[in-house]
């Protein structure tokens, strides 16, 4: 039995759900998300409140029924919260600026980064080494973190590089003489 998968999600005022041709659509302040359904669940939207349940006793069912429902609440969350990403930038002359629908990172390369932002997607520079990453989609906000993250990592040594708020960088000791 998944512990997860047994507590409906609740629906909040001012979002709907709707279920139809294999798809969960819902709609909220933020805006649409939708989910397409796996064969193996039963979902149900009633009392303000989305289940989901296996359909049948298969391994598999039982394997995707608290994914799913974890799926679900994260539509929910997207379309009345949203999403953030925080990553930090550190390192001399490592720099990000925010231009329109482009992100310009300076990383100790000999040419500029330009990263193109997908659409859904918001990022704003509030200062040259902090960089926020938001949208509705925990998925695509989760992807884009990790494509920007993607061209420096942080390294062992010192530390340089772009890591996400709260992530720890396990540092070496270096040469002794």
């Amino acid at each position: 039995m998944s512990r997860i998968g047994k507590r409906p999600v609740a629906i909040p005022s001012g979002v709907t759900a709707d279920i139809a041709n294999g798809v969960l659509t819902v709609k909220g302040p933020k805006g649409t998300l939708t989910l397409s359904l796996v064969d193996e669940i039963n979902y149900a939207v009633e009392d303000g409140a989305i289940s989901v349940q296996p359909a049948n006793d298969t391994k598999r069912a039982r394997a995707f029924w608290g994914m799913q429902r974890t799926l679900v609440s994260n539509l929910v969350t997207g379309v009345t919260e949203g999403y953030t990403k925080v990553l930090l930038i550190t390192g001399v002359g490592y720099r990000a600026n925010s231009q329109g629908k482009n992100l310009k990172l300076q990383l100790g390369y000999s040419h500029d980064v330009d990263f193109t932002v997908p659409e859904g997607i918001e990022i704003k520079t509030p200062d040259n080494t902090t960089v926020e990453i938001s949208g509705i989609d925990k998925q695509k906000v989760g992807q884009v973190a990790a494509e920007i993250r993607r061209w420096r990592k942080p390294e062992p040594y010192k530390g340089k590089g772009i890591k996400y708020r709260g992530e720890f960088i396990f540092r070496k000791e270096g040469k002794k003489k």
